[in-house]
């Protein structure tokens, strides 16, 4: 009788320290419970984004179609444009709250007084030199360029990058060399298809149709310099002061988008190919060849430096401090939300590694 007893006492009091330590395993998993996602903000704020018909702009394709802008609270349109400065003159114009319009074309804008300011990252590298393929040999050096006939668009990053480079290597392309300039990707191609240039810079991905039609990749606008940066997203100083909360929430979403764009290739192929018309086949390779990155870190030290190359190469002429024209507290405060939203998510954590080597 008394084992009996003891032994029902003992069920007894393990019941009881088990439903105790129960009760302290649900005090403890609340945290988990805060890092849930959000619930979307119940007002909608209107944002106007412009961009270009162009593989590196695929976070705003992405954000857009899978909802994220909506999600995030805000009611967001994308306008399209065919060349940088058409976009720029939008936002300057106070016609758009943001968009990405290359690196060259902005900073020429600031070195004039115009007061954008970069707060995230659209595009790295992904500018190409092509020629046609009987003339490829010529071009194996920068001095190959010497006395030779180059197409290029004026303001577009990868045009300053070559030059930059040019200037590096010692050579005047100001005159030693024969710049074209024109007004689209479409037209440098034609250009030298036609031989009416000896060589043109583009971009992808125009890169990918060269080649398509026969022409030959000489070189990448990385080799001229490594991993510098491309579309910087840009806004008016004004309206960043005035409507901060809006571009937190843009910017939320863009990283989202990027998240999205490096994890579900074919599902954001099928995304592009409503805002970039070319074959699937060459748009999965100019999307995910390795030339191009798009990855929405403002990236401030490498846009700091491409300002200092643009003013050794002549392209600019300005004493403008450009660290000023930097914002990394709108993408560091977006950044900061979704890690605590999502603590395990691997992207988050790899772009707050980043943040840390590109912006401090």
């Amino acid at each position: 009788m008394f084992k009996h007893r003891l032994l029902t006492i003992t069920i007894i009091i393990a019941s009881f320290l088990s439903l105790l330590l129960t009760g302290c395993g649900q005090q403890q998993a609340k945290p988990a419970a805060q890092s849930a996602p959000q619930p979307t903000p119940a007002d909608k704020i209107k944002f106007k984004i412009g961009y270009l018909p162009a593989v590196g702009h695929v976070l705003y394709f992405v954000a857009k179609e899978k909802g994220f802008y909506d999600q995030e609270g805000l009611d967001a349109e994308l306008f399209q444009f065919t060349n940088s400065g058409e976009g720029l003159n939008a936002i300057k114009a106070g016609k758009l709250d943001a968009g990405s319009f290359g690196t060259a074309a902005p900073q020429v804008f600031i070195s004039k007084g115009t007061p954008f300011v970069n707060i995230g990252g659209m595009q790295s590298e992904g500018h190409a030199i092509i020629t046609k393929p009987e003339n490829a040999q010529q071009f194996t050096t920068l001095q190959s360029f010497i006395g030779k006939k180059v197409a290029t668009v004026r303001l577009a990053t990868g045009d300053a990058v070559w030059r930059s480079a040019m200037s590096k290597a010692g050579i005047d392309w100001k005159t030693q060399v024969t710049i074209q300039e024109l007004d689209s990707p479409s037209a440098v191609l034609e250009a030298v298809k036609k031989g009416a240039a000896d060589a043109g810079l583009i971009w992808v991905p125009f890169s990918e149709m060269a080649e398509q039609q026969g022409l030959k990749i000489v070189s990448w606008s990385s080799e001229h310099m490594d991993g510098h940066v491309c579309c910087r997203v840009v806004a008016l100083e004004d309206k960043l002061k005035n409507n901060k909360e809006a571009y937190v929430r843009f910017t939320r979403a863009n990283i989202r988008a990027y998240d999205f764009y490096i994890n579900h290739q074919d599902e954001t192929l099928d995304i592009m190919s409503k805002y970039v018309k070319l074959d699937r086949d060459l748009l999965r390779k100019a999307t995910y060849s390795g030339h191009i990155h798009s990855i929405p870190d403002p990236d401030k030290k490498r846009f700091i430096a491409f300002w200092e190359a643009m003013k050794d190469a002549g392209y600019i002429q300005s004493d403008i401090d450009i660290s000023k024209h930097v914002n990394t507290d709108i993408y560091r405060t977006a950044l900061d939300e979704l890690k605590r939203r999502e603590p395990q998510n691997t992207t988050y954590q790899k772009l707050d590694q980043d943040f840390a080597i590109n912006d401090l």
